[in-house]
C-alpha cells in the first residue's frame, strides 16, 4: 500500500510541478487581456487656468477648465480586425472633450486606438485615427503593458501625432500601491487645429488662411501600477499658443490654454480601488498560483520519496523472501 501511495503522490508532484510554469508562461498571456467591451471615463481639471476667448481673441484667467476623457470598446470593429490579423485586438473609440467654466465646449477630439489585448502593442488597421486624420501609432497610449518594466517606453502624443520616449523616473508609493513614475516632455511643436472649434463659423481652414498657427507643449506625468499596467494617477502641465498671422493683429502670440491638469479626486479613488482588485488577479496568475503549485509539487515529491524509503528500509524482507518457504525433509 505504501508503494502505491508513493506512486500516486509522485504523479501529483509531477502534475503540479508542470502546471506551475504552464500557468505563468502559457496561460497568463492568453488569459490576461483588456476586455474588448471595456468602457472607461475620466474627469480631469485645471484650476486657475488661462483660456483664450475666441470672441475677443484675448487670453483670460478662468477658475476651472474640465477635460472629460471617454474610452469605449468597439466590439464589432475588434472582431472584424481580428479576422484579418489573427490576433486578439481591442478597439477603443475615445473622445477628449474640453469645456470652460461656463460649461461650453472648448474643443472635442475623437480618436480610434487599436491595440493588442495582451501586450498593448499598436495594431495597424484601417480606422486608426486622431480627430478624423489617419495615423500610424508607434508605442503605447493610455495603458502600459501588463508587468510593466522599469524602463523607458515609446508613448504616442495625440496632439503632435508622433511618438517619443516617456521616461521611467523611479518607484514610489501612491495610496498604498507601489507604482512606477513616468514623465515625458513634449517641446513646443506646431500642431493642427481641432476640427471642431467653439465659435460657429470659425474652422481650421479659416484660421489657416489668416496665417496664424497653433503651437503646443506639455509635461506629461503618469503613476503606473506595474502588474496591471494601469495608470492610477496622471497630470499634465499643458500650454497652447496661437502665433503670427493676421488673426492676432500686432501681437506675435497669444495663450490659447495654459493649466496644470490633474485627475479629479473621485476618479482617483475609483481607479485605485479598481486597480487593487485587478492586481490581485494578476498576482494569482503570475506569482501566487505558480509558486504555490511548485511548492506543492516539491512537498508531494518529498512525501513520495519518504514513503518509498520507508518501503525499502533495511531489515524488511523483500517480496521474494516473504513468499519463499523452507523445504520440508522427509
Amino acid at each position: 500500500m505504501r508503494r502505491k501511495a508513493s506512486l500516486i503522490l509522485l504523479a501529483f508532484a509531477v502534475f503540479f510541478a508542470t502546471l506551475s510554469p504552464m500557468l505563468r508562461w502559457y496561460a497568463f498571456p492568453r488569459l490576461a487581456k483588456v476586455p474588448a467591451n471595456e468602457y472607461q471615463d475620466m474627469v480631469l481639471e485645471a484650476r486657475n487656468a488661462t483660456l483664450l476667448d475666441y470672441g475677443t481673441m484675448r487670453a483670460r484667467k478662468v477658475p476651472e477648465v474640465t477635460i472629460v476623457q471617454t474610452l469605449k470598446g468597439n466590439v464589432e470593429a475588434s472582431e472584424r480586425i481580428e479576422r484579418t490579423t489573427g490576433r486578439d485586438v481591442v478597439v477603443w473609440d475615445g473622445l477628449s472633450y474640453v469645456e470652460g467654466p461656463d460649461g461650453k465646449m472648448v474643443s472635442r477630439i475623437p480618436e480610434r486606438y487599436i491595440f493588442d489585448a495582451h501586450t498593448q502593442d499598436p495594431v495597424h488597421a484601417p480606422g486608426e485615427s486622431v480627430d478624423g486624420d489617419p495615423v500610424r501609432r508607434e508605442g503605447i497610449e493610455f495603458k502600459w503593458p501588463f508587468l510593466t518594466e522599469k524602463r523607458d517606453y515609446e508613448y504616442f502624443d495625440a496632439q503632435t501625432r508622433t511618438s517619443a520616449p516617456i521616461h521611467y523616473k523611479g518607484t514610489q508609493d501612491f495610496r498604498g500601491l507601489e507604482v512606477y513614475y513616468f514623465e515625458q516632455t513634449v517641446p513646443w511643436t506646431k500642431v493642427k487645429y481641432p476640427k471642431t472649434l467653439p465659435v460657429e463659423g470659425i474652422t481650421p481652414e479659416v484660421l489657416a488662411d489668416t496665417g496664424t498657427t497653433r503651437w503646443y507643449t506639455t509635461v506629461r506625468k503618469f503613476w503606473v501600477e506595474p502588474l496591471t499596467g494601469a495608470p492610477v494617477y496622471g497630470e499634465e502641465i499643458h500650454k497652447e499658443e496661437l502665433r503670427g498671422g493676421t488673426l492676432l493683429g500686432d501681437r506675435d502670440k497669444v495663450t490659447a490654454f495654459a493649466g496644470h491638469v490633474k485627475m479629479r479626486e473621485d476618479y482617483i479613488e475609483h481607479t485605485v480601488d479598481l486597480v487593487k482588485t485587478n492586481r490581485t488577479l494578476i498576482l494569482l496568475m503570475t506569482s501566487y498560483l505558480p509558486w504555490g503549485f511548485l511548492a506543492l509539487g516539491v512537498l508531494l515529491l518529498s512525501l513520495a520519496l519518504y514513503l518509498e524509503a520507508r518501503n525499502r528500509r533495511p531489515g524488511d524482507p523483500t517480496p521474494a523472501q516473504a513468499t519463499t518457504t523452507e523445504p520440508v525433509n522427509a
